[in-house]
């Protein structure tokens, strides 16, 4: 008498093996078959994106041929100087950024980006309108906060995981320059993002993420070629290209704070979403940098801040370096290959 229960058991297997196939072949990362890969061009909010949308209208060799709307974000497709770019906004603070950032990737195939945006001045040498394009970004907002001793105020309580952790961020800095001199703002105690990607076995503490440094190089050029960039009022700005941002989810505005994040992160500017971009693209292997102008000095003004009116002046003064960046980028992009 046949085994029919075994032929029952067989046919399930070929169907659900079949099965499973299709569905490895439908699941994970897309892939596109392009051999000339965009660049984003990425703003957080209004302002930024109104100067760069501003400056292509103004532009013969830019152009926009569609828009796109995925998930209440839109994307602008077209051409700078023929070559393909997108462009959009990643909403504002880290949450947005990182959401946005990691949809475009999954969506457009995208080689680059380049974010533009306003930030808060640290170093004191920046007033509104000056430019900072970062080599590395750090979040300054990853942290324990803790309650103090009983005995002594200004001691505190700290976790074990987090006293064995600090004591390898301290030992690192020994032998890179580059990681923060952690210490403490009151009960904040500054942590690091957790990450994993492609190929790590477990995730790993990173201190900050590093822009590309192609990008960087062919950011210096940019600045040379486009000559002195100047406020509506024609004060030429300052402009400086290295050095380290800072990101959190928060609008600073504390005097106190801003000195602590220059001792500790030695950072230029702060603002809420360039460390996110970083991290996706770190973790997908896309080239990126960010350009930030100065709209505030957050906190280190005397009185109100003034981020409200300066944030349009800012965005305009930094797309002016952007595009100058574009047009290194074409440059490379049109040099004959090997």
């Amino acid at each position: 008498m046949p085994n029919y229960f075994s032929y029952f058991v067989f046919g399930m297997c070929i169907t659900l093996s079949s099965s499973m196939t299709a569905k490895e072949d439908t699941y994970g990362p897309r892939t596109f078959a392009v051999d000339n890969k965009w660049t984003a061009i990425v703003a957080a909010y209004a302002p930024e994106i109104k100067a760069i949308n501003q400056a292509f209208s103004q532009l013969a060799e830019a152009k926009i041929e569609q828009t796109l709307t995925y998930k209440g974000v839109t994307y602008q497709l077209g051409t700078y100087k023929d070559e393909p770019v997108v462009i959009f906004t990643t909403g504002v603070s880290v949450p947005n950024a990182a959401m946005t950032m990691q949809m475009a990737l999954d969506y457009f195939p995208i080689e680059r980006v380049v974010m533009m945006g306003i930030a808060g001045a640290v170093n004191p040498i920046f007033q509104p309108g000056d430019i900072s394009v970062p080599e590395r970004w750090y979040f300054h907002d990853e942290s324990v906060y803790v309650n103090p001793k009983a005995d002594a105020l200004d001691e505190y309580l700290m976790p074990d995981y987090y006293e064995q952790a600090l004591d390898a961020f301290l030992a690192r800095r020994k032998q890179d320059p580059h990681s923060p001199a952690y210490e403490n703002f009151g009960l904040i105690h500054p942590d690091e993002m957790s990450v994993i990607k492609q190929g790590w076995d477990t995730p790993r503490q990173m201190p900050y993420f590093s822009a590309t440094h192609e990008l960087i190089e062919l950011s210096k050029k940019a600045y040379k070629v486009v000559g002195p960039i100047k406020m509506p009022s024609g004060h030429e700005i300052t402009v400086k290209v290295g050095g380290n941002g800072v990101t959190g989810s928060v609008f600073l505005d504390n005097a106190d704070y801003r000195l602590w994040l220059k001792k500790v992160f030695d950072a230029q500017v702060t603002e809420m979403e360039s460390a996110a971009v970083a991290q996706v693209c770190f973790v997908n292997d896309v080239d990126w940098v960010v350009i930030r102008s100065v709209s505030d000095l957050a906190g280190g003004q005397h009185g109100k801040n003034k981020e409200d009116v300066f944030d349009g002046i800012a965005s305009g003064t930094g797309t002016k370096l952007l595009l100058g960046l574009l047009d290194e980028i074409v440059k490379i992009e049109k040099m004959p290959q090997n």
